[in-house]
């Protein structure tokens, strides 16, 4: 029966990652964390500063610009399915430096169960979250910096409930002099401790790259992503684009090493970033091009977002295009408790 569900909770939850996604257990890990990241089209790994959330997606972001600050998000996703996010990060002192603690969850919502036969028994319902610590370390004398996060791992799908651990391990450099950040992380590497029934699945282990620069004169900071380096061909061909004959017959779209190489790209940018107000824009070309419609135009891989922030609280918020049918947009606060 259990094999039966996971597909239904796969659907749900990764609809961005149709690809890759349905290969492992715990795909919620991946989901986007925070408006901001959402809004700059996802994954961000280069951001350092007061933003507690991207320590979830590349822990040597971890930093004392985070001290005190507490992040949390919500997003009513599709459906009844909801998910949100806390994040808390406190500097112990200059030498010992920062700690990071997050917590996520995805509640999947209400479901009519059905046995073999189709008759109809028990409603039931899934959810699943993850208890996170991080850690980051400047390596003395340098703009390196290495970081980790440890994961406690829970999911109860219907009556089925499994267990894991997992650690995040990130690096980063910073050139000052030029404004860029250069990231790469390296995600959810772990084990599921105890599997839903009797055979252990995978985690959705996954390598993240980016670069981002704080523009000159210009009070604008570029977001180059590149996800999903563990795995090179990421596409399958859309259906919808295959070209019929006159006989009946049809040929499958060709997916070109260009395109396929787009797929793992994400561009995102921010309008005065270091300001009270400022604004996001975001482009995942995969989403884009997994989701586009033939003859229709529903924008789908765009997202864009907003902050505001009012003394010693942030608001934020971003729209992403999935399809006409659903999109998703996420809120959230930042609190500085100092």
């Amino acid at each position: 029966m259990l094999r039966k569900l996971l597909p239904i909770f796969i659907a749900f939850v990764s609809p961005i990652y149709a690809q890759v996604g349905g290969q492992s257990v715990y795909q919620f890990l991946n989901l986007v964390q925070s408006p901001r990241q959402a809004a700059l089209g996802g994954k961000t790994v280069t951001i350092v500063d007061y933003d507690v959330n991207q320590a979830i997606f590349n822990p040597a972001t971890i930093n004392p610009k985070m001290h005190n600050q507490l992040a949390t998000s919500y997003s009513n996703y599709f459906g009844e399915v909801t998910y949100g996010t806390a994040n808390y990060a406190y500097t112990w002192d200059r030498h010992v430096q920062t700690f990071h603690i997050g917590a996520n969850y995805v509640n999947y919502g209400n479901f009519d169960g059905y046995d073999e036969l189709g008759n109809s028994t028990n409603s039931f319902t899934g959810s699943e979250g993850a208890l996170s610590f991080g850690y980051s370390y400047n390596l003395p004398w340098t703009n390196f910096y290495a970081g980790t996060n440890v994961k406690l791992i829970t999911s109860a799908l219907e009556s089925y409930n499994s267990f894991g651990v997992a650690t995040d391990i990130g690096f980063l450099y910073i050139d000052d002099k030029n404004d860029i950040n250069y990231g790469i992380s390296f995600r959810n590497i772990g084990y599921q401790i105890t599997p839903y029934e009797t055979t252990r699945e995978k985690l959705p282990f996954e390598i993240t790259a980016g670069i981002s620069q704080l523009v000159e004169n210009v009070p604008i900071r570029w977001h180059l992503t590149f996800e999903n380096l563990q795995q090179w061909n990421i596409a399958i061909s859309n259906p919808n684009r295959a070209k019929n004959g006159l006989d009946g017959s049809s040929e499958a779209e060709k997916i070109s090493f260009f395109n396929n190489a787009l797929r793992h790209v994400i561009m995102g940018a921010e309008l005065f970033p270091e300001k009270a107000f400022n604004i996001r824009l975001g482009y995942n070309f995969r989403r884009g091009q997994e989701l586009n419609i033939i003859d229709q135009r529903n924008f789908s891989g765009i997202s864009a977002g907003f902050s505001l922030r009012f003394n010693k609280v942030r608001f934020d918020f971003s729209h992403s295009r999935y399809t006409i049918a659903g999109n998703s947009s996420i809120f959230g606060l930042i609190i500085n408790l100092d």
